[in-house]
């Protein structure tokens, strides 16, 4: 053989064996979260996309190191949450949580993440700089924890946001006992106990998200919050309904309105699950009208899928969270997940090894117990007691004893019913003396925050609870 053939030879089997030890494309590690800066503003960007961008201890390990470093920064002027993808976030990684609570030995470990994932939570809901969370997608269970705490929660059309907890035997946690309980009349118990998705719009109108934005203007948004230079609350709110999207005439209306949200008040602002049950199976006589019909025998099938202890739970917890503080509301949670984890129902491995394990391929979950009546006070008492050697929330040492409390979760949305009503009965600090016309109440009503888009709640609102004097005036029902 001649030395050029054989150096050639050697060339090709050096090449081939290099050429297997370079990583595929496909295997390069991607950091599981981004971080970038852009003039004042900070910018997480959860990078998990083949799993939805689904929450894992290394990302809540990742995030709470450098948002506590952000926080400190002098030179961050605002915070801001996206995720790569279809998704903000598709929420926690309970299917490896779960694979922890098998053994006494590795339970600690599954209680451990849930506790660090609302320590985050919960500091995120205590910044000191304006939040913005930009909700382009999928933003399920703990993704909503993510972007429950910012004052500025951004949805465009692709955004879908659901707390589907009951559906794997566990509970709407991540603080949603504290936020679902405040919006408006009793949508947030549906929504817990449902674990229906709102997408679009009406993340929006019914009070999840506070903007709403077409997904092509994100990059415009993230360019105009650079652009401020030293950004104020006043200042990034107005950033952001300047690319307010408005509704066409074609648009469908908001999915929990007139006669549905009438008939899902009255059902679900029951004391119990089977009084809710009950009163639904009230609307689906022939002479409830064609939508509320259907939209109860919706629910009802839902709600019969639904792991009855996670439904008890859930509703109680949204019940006591009503009068709680935010960290007193993830503190009960705590120790509800630290139930669920210690096997106090075995719903949750059930349900998430049915649901998200097996993809359903071995049917729905068996839950136990497999009845409403068989959930007793003494099996609902269990998730709300205080433990010996309870787990405990470790906030930053930033924060001290006596931080300021997070503002409120709807600031910057439309404005609450309750507002509303205050306005017609002339309660509101920014009232009149007198009553309100339809038009007064709009315009006292967009005065408010300055907000776009507040006609359409203020009309539906109005057609719901107020009756028109012949003069025009309101009077609220």
């Amino acid at each position: 053989m001649s030395s050029r053939v054989l150096t050639a030879a050697r060339r090709t089997d050096v090449i081939s064996r290099h050429m297997a030890t370079v990583p595929k494309l496909s295997e390069i590690q991607e950091p599981l979260v981004k971080f970038e800066e852009s003039f004042a503003v900070r910018r997480f960007i959860l990078n998990r996309p083949s799993k939805l961008n689904a929450l894992n201890a290394p990302m809540l390990k990742l995030l709470a190191s450098q948002i506590e470093q952000w926080n400190k920064a002098e030179l961050c002027g605002v915070i801001v949450g996206t995720g790569v993808g279809k998704a903000f976030s598709a929420g926690g990684d309970v299917a490896s949580v779960i694979e922890y609570t098998a053994s006494d030995a590795a339970r600690p470990e599954a209680v451990d993440f849930f506790q660090r994932e609302y320590e985050l939570d919960y500091f995120l809901a205590t910044l000191s700089k304006p939040y913005v969370a930009i909700l382009d997608g999928i933003t399920f269970g703990g993704g909503f924890g993510l972007a429950a705490p910012a004052p500025f929660r951004v949805a465009t059309e692709k955004c879908s946001i659901s707390m589907p907890e009951t559906k794997i035997g566990f509970f709407p946690d991540v603080g949603a006992s504290y936020y679902l309980s405040r919006l408006d009349g009793q949508i947030g118990t549906y929504l817990a106990l449902t674990g229906t998705s709102l997408t679009g719009r009406a993340t929006f109108e019914h009070g999840l998200a506070t903007h709403y934005i077409p997904s092509a203007r994100v990059p415009m948004l993230l360019e105009n919050l650079a652009a401020l230079e030293k950004p104020t609350y006043v200042q990034v709110n107005e950033a952001i309904e300047d690319l307010h999207y408005d509704t066409e005439p074609t648009d469908p209306v908001a999915p929990l309105s007139g006669a549905i949200r009438l008939a899902l008040d009255s059902a679900f602002s029951q004391e119990t699950v089977e009084g809710i049950i009950s009163t639904l199976q009230t609307f689906t006589t022939d002479d409830t009208g064609a939508d509320v019909l259907q939209w109860a025998k919706d629910t009802l099938a839902v709600l019969r899928t639904r792991s009855p202890t996670s439904l008890k739970v859930a509703l109680t917890s949204i019940r006591k969270a009503k009068l709680l503080s935010l960290l007193e509301s993830f503190e009960m949670e705590l120790g509800i997940a630290a139930a669920f984890c210690r096997g106090s129902s075995p719903d949750f491995r059930a349900g998430v090894t049915s649901v998200l394990l097996e993809k359903g391929k071995n049917g729905p979950p068996t839950w136990s117990p497999a009845s409403l009546d068989q959930v007793d006070a003494a099996r609902l008492e269990v998730f709300f007691r205080t433990e010996e050697n309870a787990p405990q929330l470790v906030l930053p040492e930033v924060l001290g004893d006596n931080h300021p409390t997070p503002p409120s979760f709807l600031r910057y949305g439309l404005p609450s019913e309750d507002e509303l009503q205050a306005l017609v009965e002339g309660r509101h600090p920014s009232s009149g003396a007198g009553a309100v016309t339809l038009q007064e109440l709009i315009t006292k009503a967009e005065g408010l925050r300055g907000k776009r888009g507040v006609a359409g709640k203020v009309q539906e609102v109005v057609s719901r609870r107020c009756a028109v004097e012949q003069d025009g005036y309101l009077l609220w029902k």
